[in-house]
Formats: structure tokens, sequence, C-alpha cells
């Protein structure tokens, strides 16, 4: 029995939110495996994201008006925001395809977003488990697996550009969507050391 009362409806705003997450990144994966309707389907992932940032907002704003939270408010604050911040790079590297019209995605995009899909499926597990205090610290590891997977792939894939790309502007366009890529697989990370910092505090 808990001495003093919680809201518990932080976890199932963070639950939420993690599924957009999961759900910005599946998308993302899908556009860059098959481009046909790009504008359209880019304008999916937009409205995701909104609903992400609607979610973050509501957060905090809970937070606000919360007098006992399950955890450290300023670890509810960085929670949120760094997850929101996964799916604000999603979004960038899906309208970077119609900013820069890349309609034929080369497949190591597909592939990186297909880490952003496993992390954020593992976030969305984390989360999950944090009201319990469950095993929470197995989805972070992996998480950061994962996202040392992406850079190596971002590195080799981007030194392979530079070999075999003779087009400059076709170069830049591909550089930078693999780097937005990369930086959501970073962010990713960063929700995941929120995620452990909140659990080792409570240990």
């Amino acid at each position: 029995m808990r001495l003093l009362p919680r809201d518990e409806k932080f976890f199932e705003l963070f639950a939420e939110l993690s599924g957009y997450l999961t759900e910005g990144a599946k998308l993302l994966r899908s556009i860059l495996e098959d481009p046909r309707d790009l504008g359209m389907r880019v304008e999916q992932v937009q409205a995701i994201e909104h609903k992400a940032d609607r979610t973050t907002h509501a957060i905090i704003a809970k937070l606000n008006q919360s007098f006992i939270t399950p955890f450290d408010r300023e670890d509810i604050h960085r929670l949120a925001s760094s997850l929101d911040d996964v799916l604000d790079f999603t979004n960038a590297a899906a309208h970077r395809l119609v900013l820069y019209k890349i309609t034929q995605p080369p497949p190591v995009a597909a592939e990186l977003a297909g880490l952003i899909v496993l992390q954020s499926e593992e976030l969305a597990h984390g989360v999950s488990v944090l009201e319990k205090n469950g095993a929470v610290l197995k989805h972070c590891d992996e998480v950061n697996r994962l996202e040392d997977e992406a850079d190596h792939i971002s590195r080799r894939a981007i030194a392979l550009l530079f070999d075999t790309e003779k087009d400059p502007i076709q170069l830049i366009k591909f550089k930078e969507l693999y780097e937005v890529l990369e930086m959501a697989t970073d962010k990713a990370e960063d929700a995941a050391n929120v995620l452990e910092a909140i659990v080792l505090k409570s240990a």
C-alpha cells in the first residue's frame, strides 16, 4: 500500500506517447521501402507527430497540476521531451524526402528506419513496465545497442556515398537523409538514458 496517492495518468500518457513513436517510425520505414504516394504519407507522419506533441503538452500540463508525481518531476519532463524528440527527427527525415524530391531512397535509409522502429518498440516496452519498476534496463540496453548499430551503418553508408556517387547534389541529399535518420536513433538512446536514470534513482 502506498503512503501517498500518486497520479498514474502519467504512465498512460507515456504509453500513448511511446506508441506514437512506433507508429511514426513504422510509417517512415514503409515510405522508404516504397515511396509511392509520398506527399500524402509524409503528411500522415506529420499528423502522428502533431498527436505526439499534444500528448507531450498534456504530460507537461499534468506535471504543473500535480502535487504528487510517480517519480522526479525533472525526469518526467526529460522523458517526455526526449521521447518527443525521436518523433521530431523521424518526421524530419520523412520531410527530407519531399523537400529534396528523393523519389528513390537508398535501401540503407529503410534499414536505418528499421532500427528506429526497433528502438521505439523497446522504449514502449520499457515505459510499459516502468510503473511496476519492471525489467526496464534490458530494454534500455537494447536501445543503446541498436544506436551503436545505426552509427556503424550510417558511417559505412556515407563513406560508400563519397566513393560511388558522382552527382554532388545527390550526394548532399542522401548524406543529410542518413544523418537525420541517425540522429533519430541518437535521440532514442537519449530517451533510454533517461529511463535508466529513473530506474536507478528508485532502486
